[in-house]
């Protein structure tokens, strides 16, 4: 069906919408989806939007993949396509064989969808798309990670930011460190809690125990992570991670980072420097308050000093 069909679909539909006619709307959106499209409501009328050339789950809640490989490394994707390439690419090439990239691809936004899409085509054995009709910042950041979590089968849980890029196996050494008596987390990048500033900052900390991991790429045993997730209310991911970690360690769970230097990079990191700073700030803010409002005091929870 061409274009100018479907529009003339779309008008018809808008006036059978004036006409209280519903049941003839309901009809002709049918026939618009059915024909490849997606008819949008806005105050000026209609927006004919082309459907993408895969499945679009509408909610969280009607995803219902599971997968059960030993190691699901999470990428949620929110935007440039780009760096979808270049951080699939290297995921691909260096991460662990029995690993499986899940690419949460978050409203299709830019194009980034479709990118997510080629590359599970590509390497089917490699890589899994989930596509979600909502953006990053409709769904929250947390129920993101949580609805991963719940993906996963397999004993290990990842997740990464599309900013972190493997130049080799950096995901071997912190799986490995998960063997550890008590061990819940690794990750790239540790931090701790600067008690001397009552809680207000957090400091960057060396290989070994530490406080809290960056989300720039973390790694979690999937029980402890179905047992303690984010906390939903996380809608950004800046503070969320830290304050997961600080809930896996309430918990009773230790985290550590593997010592050695591990072989990736960090490229700019888009979701936080070009992200709406209004947005970004807030949330960031309500975080990290109730992180204070939690834990502040709470030495007994952190990692020996």
């Amino acid at each position: 069906m061409e274009y100018r069909e479907v529009e003339a679909l779309a008008r018809e539909r808008a006036q059978a919408r004036a006409d209280k006619d519903f049941a003839r709307a309901d009809d002709l959106r049918a026939a618009i989806d059915a024909a490849g499209w997606k008819v949008v409501d806005t105050p000026a009328g209609f927006e004919l939007v082309e459907k993408p050339p895969f499945a679009v789950f509408g909610s969280l809640g009607d995803v219902d993949i599971r997968i059960a490989s030993p190691i699901v490394l999470t990428v949620i994707v929110d935007g440039w396509p780009d760096d979808v390439d270049v951080c699939l690419s290297a995921l691909v090439e260096h991460a662990p064989r029995e690993a499986m990239i899940l690419a949460i691809d978050c409203g299709n936004v830019d194009g980034a969808g479709l990118r997510v899409d080629a590359w599970e085509k590509a390497s089917p054995e490699r890589v899994r798309a989930v596509h979600l009709d909502g953006t990053l910042q409709q769904l929250g950041w947390a129920s993101v990670v949580r609805a991963a979590i719940e993906m996963t089968d397999g004993p290990v849980f990842a997740v990464l930011d599309m900013s972190t890029v493997l130049e080799g196996d950096a995901v071997t050494p912190m799986v490995e460190a998960l063997a550890q008596d008590g061990v819940v987390a690794s990750g790239w990048r540790g931090v701790n809690v600067d008690v001397d500033d009552a809680w207000r900052t957090f400091t960057d900390a060396g290989p070994g125990e530490v406080d809290a991991v960056l989300g720039y790429l973390m790694v979690v045993r999937t029980d402890a992570a179905r047992e303690v997730g984010p906390d939903v209310k996380a809608r950004f991911y800046r503070n969320a991670d830290m304050e997961w970690c600080l809930l896996l360690r309430e918990a009773g769970g230790r985290i550590v980072v593997p010592a050695g230097e591990l072989p990736l990079r960090q490229d700019r990191h888009h979701g936080y420097h070009d992200s709406e700073p209004a947005y970004r700030d807030k949330q960031s803010k309500k975080t990290y308050d109730r992180i204070l409002q939690r834990f502040r005091g709470r030495t007994d929870i952190l990692a020996p000093r």
